[in-house]
């Protein structure tokens, strides 16, 4: 399910009023405008710099972010591993669950060796996709033992980002709940990272998070074109 904007009470609603005024601001200043002279633009563009630079001055907090990469489109778990990718760059301890991809060998595992038994932990532990396995009491008590060995790493302050892989799946078929899973969010220290990825998240869990992103599927090779999945692409 997609996020309700009208319903989710975003910290944006809440911020002051000029702060949401610069933003809009800004906005409006990003829009494309092809009719303006030479000197209009510049004007424009300067204008769009001072409207950035109070922007940046009034985002003067740090937090640890609960994010959310969700939707039926490309993307979730990619952008998530990008996010990882960026934080061993910085030299931060890094885990990755994987909750339901376990039961092949995922090419990031292989890309990721380097940072292995140093500041990553990659656990791939579920046993597949669900029509695979066929199993509905082994996929509950695989996600089960994921979220335990997840919780070890979300409470843990050495772990700066922790990656939940398709946790969001298990939420959506009833492996897990929503009030387990943000009963184990709310231990995490002050500073560090939780990214759940995967289709179908609970609206409990988007009204938790701090960033909530949907991919929207527009087109896709494998629907329109009968492309199977390739290697680099899809695994």
């Amino acid at each position: 399910m997609g996020y309700d904007a009208a319903a989710t009470p975003w910290n944006y609603r809440r911020r002051p009023a000029m702060s949401q005024n610069l933003d809009r601001e800004a906005q409006t200043l990003s829009e494309a405008a092809p009719s303006l002279t030479d000197q209009q633009y510049q004007k424009k563009m300067q204008r769009r710099k001072e409207v950035q630079q109070q922007r940046l001055a009034e985002r003067n907090q740090e937090k640890g972010l609960i994010i959310v990469h969700t939707g039926t489109g490309k993307g979730k778990t990619t952008a998530g591993l990008g996010m990882v990718l960026r934080s061993l760059g910085h030299g931060y301890q890094v885990a990755i669950i994987q909750f339901i991809k376990g039961a092949w060998e995922p090419a990031e595992k292989a890309a990721f060796r380097h940072w292995e038994g140093n500041q990553l932990v990659f656990k791939a532990m579920g046993e597949g996709f669900t029509w695979e396995t066929q199993d509905r009491d082994r996929d509950i008590a695989k996600a089960e033992e994921a979220w335990q060995a997840a919780l070890s790493y979300i409470r843990n302050p050495t772990y700066r980002l922790v990656l939940l892989d398709e946790i969001n799946i298990a939420l959506k078929l009833g492996y897990l709940s929503p009030e387990t899973v943000l009963a184990g969010l709310a231990e995490k220290p002050e500073d560090s990272h939780v990214i759940l990825t995967g289709r179908g998240v609970p609206q409990a869990v988007i009204d938790a998070a701090d960033l909530v992103t949907e991919m929207t599927l527009v087109k896709h090779p494998f629907r329109e074109q009968g492309v199977k999945a390739q290697a680099g692409i899809e695994f």
